[in-house]
Formats: structure tokens, C-alpha cells, sequence
């Protein structure tokens, strides 16, 4: 049976952007008899607010998407991603990073004026990958604040050659390089998204992720966690982004119109979620 799902991120309103990806992600399932999950990846504790879930609730609701189950709020399954977390330390290919954000910045402007070969993974922006243990050690005893990271070159060694089936791209193999040694727990927030959407998926028995384009190259870092941790690896479909007459893609950071100023227009908000099957956008926006 097929088990899909829609998982956004309670930090402001949904926008069409999110009702283009939730229909398509509900239909998917729905339409051979399966079911459609709806996680809150509210993780992100300085971020999420529950009135934004409350919203979620009532504009998924509004566009006449039926989810099975109850929700899931990935703020109440951090032991989870902990446990995966030790594993992951089990496996020799994670260490403690203590750069700060605009240390990151500065070694990632540096390293970019220099070339790099096609095949080679790109060298990550912070050192700490390098540390000795005794100043490791004098890090921890002064409690600097450190996030954990992925030895990426050395966890994806022993996993060469693995992909995944995207139902519109077609065979994929990993390569997940691009993303560099990535944050696996963060400094000021529980599990980073690519382990906890990982985890998650697999928990709840997601077996077609349906969302945009724009993640396409985080499936490469998601499917080789999977590979670590022996879990199952979904069907993908990386669909088309809504963009607007500009060519600007939707989103929350660039003032994106939410469901709820489309409300006026569409007193039923199902008659939207059909023109959105339809392919028939409203106001000039359209897939690319």
C-alpha cells in the first residue's frame, strides 16, 4: 500500500507553493487506496509557534485534504533521532564541530576561489574535522558549544553505488559530496532536518516522498543516511515548483501570498486544490 506524506515546517503560514506540493502528495496516495500523513516538523524550537500548526491544520482541512492517522510532531520524537544519532557515532564517521557561523562563512568564500576536481568531494568549510583530540578536549572543558557533523568522504566510502527510484527523474545514484559534512545535531536545536526527516520517514512507513524539486539534492544525503542506519529507502517524486510571473519560486522569505489571503477568492478552498490538479494557476504563477 502506498504511504505518502506532507511535512511542513510550523514557522508561518502555508502559501500555494505548499497546497501545490500537499494535493499532489495527498493524490498520490489517495488515489490507489493508500495514505496520506501529515507531519509538523517543528523542530526548530525558536522558530515554530503553535498557532502556525493551528493554521496548518485549518488550511489543510480548507483545501479538502483527508490525512490517516494522527499527527506527528517531530518536537515529541527527539529520543528517536537521538538513538539514531549514536548509531550513526557507532559507525567512526561523525565528530564534534565548534565553528561558528561566520567562521564557516569566511573558509567557504576562501575555498571558493580555488579549484576543485569534478570527482573529488568539495573541501568542507570547517576544520574541525581535523582536530586533535586534545584540543578537543580543552574545547569541551571550556563548554564551547558544538554541533555534530557527517565525515561525508569517509561515511559514503563503503556505500558506493547506492540510488533510489524518482518517479519523474528516473534512476538516480547518490552522490551526496555537493552537501559537504553535514550537521547531523545542531548547537542550538535538537536532530538537523536530513536526520530527523530520515528517521521519521522510516518510522511512519513512507514508501512514495513526494515534494519539490528544490530537495532533489537533499535526497542524495537522505539516502545515504538510510544506508547507514538499515532503513528503507522511499519511491521519490521531486515535482515541478510553483514560480511567479518573475520567474521568483514561492516562499516564506520572499513574501509569498498565503492560503489565507486567497480566501476572499476562493471561499472553498477545495475548488482551488482542483484547479491546482487541473494545472490551471491563478494569478500568472505556473510550474517550472
Amino acid at each position: 500500500m502506498i504511504t505518502s506524506r506532507f511535512a511542513p515546517s510550523p514557522t508561518g503560514r502555508l502559501h500555494l507553493g505548499h497546497a501545490w506540493s500537499a494535493v499532489q502528495a495527498h493524490d498520490r496516495a489517495k488515489n490507489e487506496g493508500g495514505q496520506f500523513l501529515l507531519r509538523i516538523e517543528d523542530i526548530d524550537g525558536t522558530r515554530s509557534r503553535p498557532e502556525h500548526v493551528a493554521a496548518i491544520l485549518d488550511d489543510m482541512t480548507w483545501l479538502g485534504l483527508v490525512w490517516d492517522g494522527p499527527v506527528v510532531f517531530q518536537s515529541e520524537r527527539v529520543p528517536d533521532y537521538a538513538e539514531a544519532l549514536d548509531r550513526l557515532h557507532a559507525s567512526g564517521r561523525t565528530y564534534r564541530c565548534f565553528c561558528t557561523r561566520a567562521e564557516i562563512e569566511a573558509d567557504i568564500a576562501a575555498a571558493g576561489a580555488a579549484p576543485h576536481a569534478g570527482d573529488k568531494p568539495p573541501p568542507h568549510p570547517a576544520k574541525c574535522r581535523y582536530r586533535k583530540p586534545q584540543d578537543v578536549a580543552k574545547r569541551l572543558a571550556r563548554g564551547e558549544p558544538f554541533a555534530w557533523r557527517l565525515d561525508m568522504e569517509n561515511a559514503f566510502a563503503p556505500h558506493f553505488g547506492i540510488g533510489w527510484e524518482d518517479e519523474i527523474a528516473g534512476p538516480q545514484t547518490a552522490w551526496p559530496f555537493a552537501a559537504g559534512d553535514i550537521v547531523l545535531w545542531r548547537k542550538d536545536a535538537p536532530a538537523s532536518y536530513h536526520l530527523a526527516v530520515t528517521v521519521d520517514d522510516a518510522a511512519q512507513g513512507v514508501t512514495h516522498v513526494v515534494r519539490g524539486r528544490d530537495l532533489f539534492e537533499a535526497t542524495h544525503v537522505h539516502r545515504l543516511l538510510q544506508a547507514m542506519l538499515g532503513l528503507p529507502t522511499p519511491i521519490y517524486r521531486h515535482h515541478p515548483l510553483l514560480v511567479d510571473a518573475n520567474g521568483d519560486r514561492l516562499a516564506k522569505r520572499h513574501g509569498a501570498p498565503t492560503l489565507a489571503d486567497l480566501r476572499a477568492a476562493y471561499p472553498d478552498g477545495r475548488a482551488l486544490a482542483d484547479q491546482l490538479r487541473s494545472g490551471t494557476l491563478p494569478n500568472g504563477y505556473r510550474s517550472a
